[in-house]
């Protein structure tokens, strides 16, 4: 079943949900937002990254608030989106270390993090509150985690209308808990190093070199099943443009005659080919922009009419309640008040200070408008692939570079005399940007899980702006604490337990190429290119096919920037759906049959991302990121085909099972 038929399938059946946002499930959301968020802080730090927590925060909320009396999966869902809200804002993590890296900061003021954390993540919300109706409401777009996470809180519903919508949802039930034992089992032996947790091989083409792998995830073949085949198709197109022919030229003067490649074919990936396909997203994103900014427009227009429409006194639907539009204008313009008073702290007492006003004026102008900008990209890109494996640091170096280059436009040469400093404030208004980017990439799929159970807009927007706010309080204190235990790597006094932070480090880089002039924008340029061939190539593919068919340019540059472990999976994933979807349109109750694969696939994404609460938080209890391994490494060799026959095993033993269990009985 499509996402948009599940929308229409899940209205509520009366105007009004009993229970929604409640103080227990304030609480309890923050509860579960302590500990999602440090876990995630610290695993983005040490390993480079972090895991989505709408969907473990929505199994969590089910088991514990079905004890008290008079629940509701809108309340479950209020609890979801709190958590989600604080623990995606953690991405922030990508950014800030940054200023610490080039020896700007010392430590991490609390207020000031938690101020820079709080107002990009608001305007992250406030900007998403006009794209739901865009994106959510008024498009096709699968959000794979959004429909997972809905999922889970209907099948948790103990208060089905009928006996036979009850039977469905206790076989579903079955189906998710099965998928998820699965999935988590698998990423259990990869923890304890029974299994590789990444397939490699790296190989000779011609002159130069190339890798083909993938990841050992369960969870990538539920979002492949639920994104569908056009997303695969184009993330398919981008791996063997970025790997298939990309790699293989930029690594042909540097490959030797023998010994190993492995590190020379990582390294040309992520400091060359990346860039080309950070070219391609931005391309490929301004496209989308364009594409997208009459259903804005025509969502904003709904908006006011709704608003219009309640204050008259006449009845409109729950799930079409809106925050006020003209609530939603003044929090955003009273935002840049506090955010102006950032900036001017940052900037008065160091080098560039004489720069300041224009300084000032020039980044309140950039996240008033730009921010809007990147938070339709994102909200885009999190639809498409889903938020957890949407390539949120590419749209960190799109801002970098974009910021960058406008602040050395108006501070002249400055940057041959001070570019440290003109590098520190363009990550700090970069900081704030993220803010929006991190919160916009998830919080519509919390929307669309919000629309997809019949919950009330107004009110989930309120509790993703608490679950904001929990965020930015437990962030710095984390962030702190990991750079008096650990550092940073590349930091003033850095010892060899440093952690990466390879995200933060990338961004930097990038900043202080562009202000010391040697960053290569040939490889922006090329990838720009083949970001307007992958636009033109899907709308002329459009028209031949009268829509039918679509290669989504957007999904073509992520293909060409994720790593090939991820971007090999989805369209595997993508693959096994369309089949699936094809045997159960030939069955004698073809929608139920297709959202039990659904659930199959949401079984998938629960396991795999409930482990790695538990996995970070055992690893930042140990300070050992090998905390379960119990293998030699000795045994390495028989770890990686050992992961491959029991992945397939698995993956074709899911499918069949959810087969039979969805017939039998039907």
């Amino acid at each position: 079943m499509s996402p948009q038929a599940l929308s229409e399938d899940a209205k509520p059946a009366s105007s009004q949900p009993l229970h929604e946002l409640t103080l227990r499930a304030v609480i309890l959301g923050g509860l579960i937002t302590l500990v999602f968020t440090a876990a995630n802080v610290y695993l983005g730090l040490r390993v480079g990254l972090t895991f989505a927590t709408s969907i473990p925060a929505a199994v969590i909320s089910m088991a514990l608030l079905r004890r008290f009396k008079n629940h509701s999966v809108q309340e479950n869902n209020i609890v979801q989106t709190i958590a989600s809200a604080a623990g995606t804002l953690s991405a922030i993590i990508f950014v800030l270390p940054g200023l610490v890296m080039i020896g700007w900061w010392q430590n991490f003021p609390y207020w000031t993090t938690a101020a820079v954390c709080a107002f990009g993540g608001i305007l992250g919300v406030t900007y998403s509150i006009p794209l739901r109706r865009a994106l959510v409401t008024g498009s096709d777009l699968p959000f794979p985690e959004g429909v997972a996470a809905a999922e889970v809180l209907k099948v948790g519903d103990e208060n089905a209308d009928t006996e036979e919508a009850a039977d469905e949802n206790r076989r579903g039930l079955k189906v998710i808990l099965v998928g998820a034992l699965a999935s988590a089992g698998l990423s259990l032996l990869a923890a304890m190093k029974v299994l590789a947790g990444n397939v490699a091989a790296f190989f000779r083409v011609g002159a130069g070199a190339s890798t083909a792998g993938f990841s050992v995830s369960l969870a990538l073949i539920g979002i492949g099943h639920l994104v569908g085949i056009s997303v695969g198709i184009a993330m398919i197109v981008g791996l063997l443009i970025s790997y298939g022919v990309l790699l293989p030229i930029y690594s042909a003067d540097q490959i030797p005659a023998t010994g190993d490649i492995s590190e020379i074919v990582s390294t040309v990936f992520s400091s060359e080919v990346r860039f080309i396909g950070a070219g391609a997203m931005a391309v490929a994103a301004i496209w989308t922009l364009v594409k997208i900014i009459a259903p804005v427009v025509k969502g904003i227009r709904e908006s006011l009419a709704s608003n219009r429409a309640r204050h008259d006194g006449q009845e409109v639907p729950v799930t079409e309640r809106d925050l006020p539009f003209s609530t939603v204008v003044i929090v955003t313009l009273a935002s840049m008040l506090p955010i102006g008073l950032l900036l001017w702290l940052f900037v008065k007492d160091s080098p560039v200070t004489h720069h300041m006003g224009g300084l000032i004026a020039l980044s309140i102008f950039y996240v008033l408008f730009l921010g809007l900008v990147v938070a339709s990209i994102c909200g885009y890109m999190a639809g498409l692939i889903g938020a957890s494996n949407s390539p949120i640091s590419g749209v960190g170096i799109i801002v970098v570079i974009s910021a960058a280059l406008l602040i050395k436009l108006i501070t002249g040469n400055e940057a041959d005399t001070n570019p440290t400093a003109l590098v520190a404030y363009t990550l700090f208004t970069t900081a704030v940007v993220f803010g929006i980017a991190t919160i916009s990439n998830d919080n519509l799929q919390d929307l669309k899980t919000g629309q997809l159970v019949g919950a009330t807009p107004w009110k989930q927007q309120v509790a993703l702006v608490i679950g904001v706010l929990f965020g930015a309080a437990i962030i710095p204190p984390v962030l702190q604490l990991m750079l008096t235990g650990f550092g940073f790597v590349g930091a003033p006094g850095a010892g060899d337990g440093a952690l990466a932070s390879p995200q933060a480090a990338l961004l930097s880089s990038v900043a202080e190429g562009i202000f010391g002039n040697n960053l290569d924008w040939n490889l922006i340029g090329l990838g720009a290119l083949i970001g307007a061939a992958a636009i033109v190539f899907n709308e002329i593919l459009g028209a031949v096919s009268k829509g039918r068919f679509s290669v989504p340019p957007l999904a073509v540059g992520m293909g060409m920037y994720l790593p090939v472990s991820l971007t090999l999976i989805v369209p595997i994933g993508a693959a096994l759906g369309l089949l699936y979807n094809k045997w159960a349109a030939r069955q004698a109750k073809p929608e139920f049959t297709k959202r039990m694969g659904v659930l199959m696939a949401t079984g998938l994404i629960v396991g795999e991302s409930l482990f790695g609460v538990a996995n970070a938080g055992i690893i930042a209890a140990t300070s050992n990121g090998d905390a379960l391994a119990v293998m030699p490494d000795s045994y390495e060799p028989f770890a990686q085909p050992l992961a491959v026959v029991l992945f397939a095993v698995l993956v074709a033993g899911m499918y069949k099972w959810a087969q039979k269990v969805t017939t039998k009985s039907a």
